[in-house]
């Protein structure tokens, strides 16, 4: 049987509020699972990178993002028997509040405290990406 191969970009997008100054990172929970990450997507033809995870974002959640920094964090992971899969994931920014989940297997978009982030998610390699993001994300602001 031969090895398939699969490709996603996305993207951990971060919001402040301007207000109080806390930092909020962009979450989806699943239809089926439950489970949350960040919004990701297959590449299309003729797509790079930063185009696909720019607009698997919004198609995920409706929200537009900018693509900050040079971060760029890669996920590798078998999601079933006979399937590689690559993920690619960059750091964003967006002033966007307002969010609207994908119809299909997506059951909600939200904003979680970044100070809650890591617990609320499901997966480890999620955790581990991140942790980079946020390591990244502190010296930018430094």
């Amino acid at each position: 049987m031969a090895l398939k191969y699969e490709k996603s970009c996305g993207a951990l997008v971060f919001r402040q509020d301007p207000r109080t100054g806390r930092m909020y990172i962009l979450m989806i929970r699943h239809k089926h699972g439950g489970h949350r990450s960040f919004p990701k997507g297959h590449v299309e033809a003729g797509e790079t990178e930063h185009q696909t995870a720019i607009r698997e974002v919004e198609e995920e959640t409706a929200v537009k993002i900018r693509i900050t920094s040079d971060f760029c964090e890669k996920v590798h992971y078998s999601p079933m028997p006979g399937v590689q899969k690559e993920v690619v994931y960059f750091m964003a920014m967006t002033d966007q509040r307002a969010t609207h989940p994908h119809d299909g297997e997506i059951a909600d978009v939200e904003w979680v405290p970044l100070d809650n982030a890591e617990r609320s998610l499901t997966h480890e390699n999620d955790k581990i990406v991140l942790r980079a993001a946020m390591k990244a994300l502190k010296e930018t602001m430094v």
